[in-house]
């Protein structure tokens, strides 16, 4: 997980020469206080009691917001890794009219609506390897009806047997159930209205008739399989919620367990838990999910936000605003986290206002090294 981004040389400017002093008023309230362990901690790393000056403009405008640490609810959580599945009857396939070269239509990807009969691609027969087998069988569809209507009346008349009648209406019945229509005209076509889930094939590929070219996820819910480790398998009933990221998507996605019980799976010591979504089309089947399960909840728990949260040669970090232009970097202990936010076991204190977003901003005050002689929040 990234915590940082990189901005640019005049940012760091700004910031370094818009160093305000600290206000003193209100100092013992706002001033953090440390144990020996955190001392010995902050000293073995070569972090003090420093103050991090920064324009409350300038951070305005270098968005750093703040959150005020209060126990909560936090959840119990297993971090795992699961995969979205077809749901039964919520994928329709598009099936190759032809043998040919596959071209899709403009506009056919994945999350690309479509409805019921649209064009998704068309099949090019001019390749194919002896020839084109649904023209010819056209052609014998044709020659056999000519036949056909030639010896009816002529057996109505008695003129043509009824044995050659029949031969000549079994040629015809034979060679209309050998043409396609459909194949004929190349094109594939939507068998049902939905969202492009996946492309099953690459465009330019050759592809046999009948082979399946796309696939439409005809209902907007889908199917997530969290993959338990064996081990906690007695916790699986506790487990409704889930929060869970997707690599196309910088969203994280709070899902809700499905009726679906834990069932057996191919893959062994693990047992899958599956919770339903409604898609906004951007997610395909089979893609890959890093997945929170979320348990018993507990009471009391002091958490910030994912972003909140700095590592520095090992070592986490918060940074914790003093006054509105002051700022500590205060070193915690991390618990579980849940996707969206971290538990922290020690280091803050009710009551503290921690950076959860714009941490890059404070970063480069601390670099900078400068607080204004006469205003720092030190004993």
């Amino acid at each position: 997980m990234k915590f940082y981004t990189l901005l640019n040389i005049t940012a760091a400017a700004m910031v370094s020469l818009a160093l305000p002093a600290c206000h003193a008023d209100n100092d013992e309230l706002k001033h953090h206080h440390h144990g020996a362990e955190e001392e010995a901690e902050m000293e073995a790393t070569g972090h003090n009691h420093g103050e991090i000056v920064l324009d409350p403009h300038m951070a305005e405008k270098m968005g750093v917001a703040t959150e005020k640490v209060a126990p909560g609810v936090f959840s119990d959580v297993i971090h795992t890794s699961g995969a979205v599945v077809e749901a039964p009857g919520s994928t329709a396939v598009v099936p190759a009219p032809a043998s040919g070269t596959v071209r899709f239509a403009s506009g056919i990807v994945p999350g690309a609506k479509v409805g019921r009969g649209a064009s998704i691609a068309s099949i090019s027969t001019s390749a194919v390897a002896g020839g084109n087998t649904n023209e010819a069988a056209r052609l014998a569809l044709a020659a056999a009806k000519a036949e056909l209507d030639r010896v009816t009346p002529l057996h109505a008349d008695g003129i043509v047997s009824t044995r050659d009648y029949n031969a000549a209406r079994a040629a015809y019945d034979a060679a209309r159930a050998a043409y396609s229509a459909g194949a004929s005209s190349g094109v594939a076509k939507a068998p049902a209205s939905g969202v492009i889930s996946s492309l099953l094939v690459s465009d330019g590929a050759y592809v046999n008739a009948g082979d399946a070219l796309a696939q439409i996820a005809s209902s907007a819910d889908m199917t997530l399989r969290a993959d338990l480790p064996e081990r906690y398998a007695a916790q699986a009933p506790a487990l409704t919620s889930a929060r869970v990221g997707f690599s196309s998507s910088d969203s994280l996605f709070t899902l809700t367990r499905s009726a679906a019980a834990v069932s057996a799976t191919s893959t062994p010591g693990y047992v899958p838990v599956y919770f339903t979504f409604r898609s906004d089309g951007t997610i395909p089947v089979g893609a890959i999910a890093d997945v929170y399960l979320l348990g018993r909840e507990r009471g009391n728990v002091i958490s910030v936000p994912v972003a909140a949260i700095s590592e520095q040669q090992g070592n986490t970090f918060v940074f914790v605003r003093l006054d509105e232009d002051c700022y500590h970097k205060v070193p915690v202990k991390t618990g579980a986290s849940d996707g969206a936010r971290v538990e922290i076991l020690t280091g803050l204190e009710p009551g503290a206002e921690v950076v959860i977003s714009g941490a890059t901003a404070v970063r480069l005050a601390e670099s900078s090294g400068v607080v204004p002689e006469g205003h720092s929040h030190n004993h």
